[in-house]
């Protein structure tokens, strides 16, 4: 099993884990070559790490914020996303090592991210990491038409 950052060559085969991991979420989809335009027409501050074994079965997708607690910068883990087939393997606490490994590499003194609540077996993966839930914070979201209206104002 081999961890490593995704490359361009990576995007047609981490394409069809987006599509899978829409699938498991029940959302939206774009087309197979919209996914593979957004991955290599992401924004440059976006990191993903894949898992690969003879194909990719598992992600994580992150960039850096600050400031943070104590003014030092950390990682926002966007999504993590771990195959089906995949599951029970310890896929995602490995993925979870590494990006801690990166952060304490580069000096970042936290990573955030956010749960569903509602999913009780990602809320004890978590848990089992270590992670602090924040019960304080309230997680908002602005897009769409209310995304454009906002911009109006400016």
């Amino acid at each position: 099993m081999d961890i490593r950052f995704f490359t361009a060559a990576d995007a047609t085969e981490l394409a069809s884990l987006f599509e899978e991991m829409q699938a498991y979420y029940g959302v939206f989809c774009p087309s197979h070559d919209a996914i593979v335009a957004g991955l290599l027409g992401r924004p440059p501050e976006t990191q993903i790490l894949v898992v690969a074994t003879d194909r990719i079965v598992a992600f994580a997708a992150f960039a850096a914020i600050y400031p943070g607690p104590g003014l030092k910068p950390g990682f926002f883990l966007k999504e993590l996303y771990v195959s089906n087939s995949e599951r029970g393997r310890d896929i995602g606490t490995m993925l979870m090592c590494r990006l801690a490994a990166l952060a304490v590499e580069r000096g970042f003194g936290r990573i955030d991210w956010t749960a569903a609540r509602a999913n009780e077996r990602l809320l004890r993966f978590y848990d089992g990491l270590g992670g602090d839930r924040k019960e304080d914070r309230i997680f908002y979201r602005l897009e769409g038409e209310r995304l454009k209206a906002l911009a109006t104002r400016a």
